[in-house]
């Protein structure tokens, strides 16, 4: 996909681009220009977009973009002069995914903000997507409309969406904007190179981070802060840690799976019950939800 499409009510300007990130604005008079999407995938793009091809461009390549409804792009320092000749408006800038990320948030309605966060990670990608499904579905269970980014497949409430991975920058704020306008109270994303591109959490607020794995106190430092370098995870707040599944959780997970389910089951949903905890649900309201959800099967 790799493109971001205007929030509603949200409008953002060149010239707002330029000053808030220290840009370059060619011409300069073009501060007025207001861009409605950004795209770095010359097949996405729409009329209104603000092109980001983030590497060297070539006349022809600006070119297309611009008849297929470009209102400017962003060409790196390498390709100035190229940009300089387009024809129609360009930003002369080297961004990083971090600003990236925050322009994406910013065009989308930074959709993170209107979501529970949830990211689920751990060394097994296939334990990583199968834990992340048993925490939407225990979300769900509690009454939770949900969103998923899982490559095991993702969904917005009950309509799956169709998707290619690993997903970028583009892709995860998009697909939290169209979660968001869904209705969806949370979203759940595997936090795993399958489901990820590199920087894909850059402009993404997570609310609560869990790891599959065991994870000691300094694991768990290390662990965060390659989730941080890799994938552009902000945690949101003070809370600036990793939860993981504990003897409390593990009993609650017990009393509620059938023997016959096996290990792995109970132990994903007492992650489940960690992560949620986190967010402030009771302990009597997962017990209570729990027993009424056994009673139903």
């Amino acid at each position: 996909m790799s493109v971001v499409t205007e929030a509603v009510g949200r409008r953002m300007t060149l010239g707002d681009i330029c000053s808030r990130y220290g840009f370059e604005l060619v011409p300069q008079f073009a501060g007025s220009v207001t861009i409605t999407s950004i795209s770095s995938d010359i097949d996405s793009i729409m009329p209104g977009a603000l092109f980001t091809p983030l590497q060297d461009v070539d006349a022809e390549t600006l070119h297309i973009a611009h008849t297929r409804g470009a209102y400017a792009a962003i060409v790196p320092h390498t390709s100035e002069q190229v940009g300089r000749q387009a024809g129609y408006p360009v930003i002369i800038a080297q961004p990083t995914p971090e600003q990236i990320g925050a322009l994406a948030a910013s065009i989308a309605g930074e959709p993170s903000h209107a979501l529970a966060v949830f990211a689920v990670g751990g060394q097994d990608g296939d334990e990583v997507q199968a834990t992340a499904i048993r925490l939407a579905t225990f979300l769900h269970m509690l009454g939770n409309p949900v969103g998923q980014v899982n490559a095991a497949g993702s969904s917005s409430l009950e309509r799956q969406l169709n998707l290619s991975y690993p997903l970028d920058i583009y892709d995860i704020q998009h697909t939290m904007a169209v979660c968001a306008e869904d209705g969806a109270a949370a979203i759940i994303i595997a936090l795993e190179p399958g489901t990820l591109a590199d920087h894909a959490l850059e402009g993404t607020s997570v609310d609560v981070a869990g790891s599959c794995d065991a994870l000691t106190p300094t694991l768990l430092k290390t662990t965060l802060a390659d989730w941080t370098q890799r994938y552009g995870l902000s945690l949101e707040g003070n809370n600036q840690m990793i939860y993981q599944r504990d003897a409390e959780t593990d009993e609650i997970a017990a009393e509620a799976v059938d023997g016959s389910a096996g290990v792995g089951d109970a132990s994903r949903l007492s992650l489940s019950i960690a992560m949620v905890m986190a967010a402030g649900v009771r302990k009597s309201n997962i017990r209570n939800a729990l027993r009424v959800s056994s009673e139903m099967q």
